[in-house]
């Protein structure tokens, strides 16, 4: 996955199922759907929890799309219009639970009025909220620095608000360098971090590490950050120009994220370039009515749900009760239930005071069967997401 991309899976969840955003052409296209998924399947479906995102080969995924045609389970790509008079209104909610870990070491902040929290003398656009988790290691303190100053680090930098860019990317590097000058905390204790800042329907996520940001639009989910593991291809060629070795899966052989705040004891002395950077890559997205929920979590949730199955379950709970609180616990609920072996933080910010609505698929006047193959194909599919 490359940074500033759409990392959505090619399938989008209404209600339970998966759907082919583009339908041009099906009739003429879908009468050798069953014929050719027989051909490819071979009758094993695909394997692994993150099979949609990083395993299925497209050959499969293709097979996989046509099928979700042929049960009629469509609905249309929604477009972006930057002329559009929409303006979210931010409603959030938080979970946070240690898990099966002996100690609690995550963070995290929410500020549904940024506007409000920082007051009027400031000069950006409104409305403005702030969103943060922030996953320890090594012990608290590098994770609860910086969640109470990354903030301040943004704000105070020469470059906000004009280039809001530059500021997060400043603040990143500058909390890292003031908690080296901590005296009275452990500098050898590091944490990732991801922050949400919105400004009007500007929505720019900064991350520094595993923690990850997804989009719930209608119904189908959109990455919003990439996950920093030492093995990613991008970062092992920049570890290794740096010096760095990654050994089964760990940077120096030590810890298993590329990118972290603190951490000093493998560090290089302030300004120099190390393998283990504080530097968070950027995504910006304009929001619209399509888009209507965010959740960021840490990689405890991550590491045994996939994006997309976040999105479904988060859209499905706002639909019942429209409450991110809630919404957040049982997303919390539910990596507890799939054995987690990490603390949890989960937050859930939507862009709506209304639940997301009902999607409507349409009906076809040609009804298709699905052989025995086509439906373990689906089976698979559904299982491992």
């Amino acid at each position: 996955m490359a940074g500033g991309m759409d990392f959505s899976s090619p399938f989008t969840v209404i209600e339970g199922g998966y759907s082919n955003d583009n339908v041009s052409g099906m009739d003429s296209e879908n009468s050798d759907n069953l014929d050719n998924i027989k051909q490819i399947t071979n009758g094993k479906p695909p394997r692994h929890a993150s099979v949609l995102r990083h395993c299925v080969s497209t050959t499969r995924l293709l097979a996989a799309t046509d099928l979700a045609m042929d049960v009629g389970i469509v609905v249309n790509k929604p477009s972006s219009d930057e002329k559009s008079d929409f303006l979210p209104v931010f409603r959030s909610g938080s979970c946070a639970e240690r898990g099966p870990k002996q100690y609690m070491e995550d963070e995290h902040v929410c500020m549904d009025n940024l506007i409000e929290h920082l007051g009027a003398t400031t000069d950006f656009p409104s409305p403005g909220a702030f969103y943060g988790v922030f996953d320890g290691h090594g012990g608290t303190d590098a994770a609860s620095f910086v969640r109470k100053n990354i903030l301040k680090f943004i704000i105070e930098d020469s470059h906000f608000p004009i280039c809001v860019e530059k500021a997060l990317k400043n603040a990143f590097v500058q909390a890292d360098y003031a908690f080296a000058d901590s005296s009275s905390l452990d500098i050898s204790s590091g944490t990732t971090a991801l922050t949400a800042l919105v400004f009007g329907r500007n929505l720019i996520i900064a991350n520094a590490g595993d923690c990850r940001a997804v989009l719930g639009r209608r119904g189908r989910a959109i990455e919003m950050s990439k996950d920093h593991k030492p093995n990613c291809t991008s970062e092992r060629l920049r570890i290794e120009e740096l010096g760095g070795v990654v050994y089964d899966g760990y940077l120096n052989g030590q810890l298993s994220v590329a990118r972290a705040i603190g951490d000093w004891h493998m560090k290089n002395p302030k300004g120099s370039a190390c393998p283990l950077s504080a530097e968070p890559e950027l995504h910006e997205t304009l929001l619209t009515e399509e888009d209507e929920f965010l959740i960021m979590g840490c990689d405890g949730l991550w590491d045994v749900m996939s994006s997309q199955c976040a999105v479904t379950v988060a859209r499905k709970e706002l639909m019942l009760h429209n409450d991110p609180e809630r919404c957040s616990r049982e997303l919390v609920r539910e990596a507890l239930k799939r054995n987690t072996c990490d603390n949890l933080t989960v937050i859930v910010v939507c862009f709506s005071p209304d639940p997301p609505p009902r999607i409507e698929i349409p009906s076809f006047r040609v009804r298709r069967s699905i052989s025995a193959e086509g439906l373990n194909l689906l089976k698979g599919v559904l299982d491992n997401n």
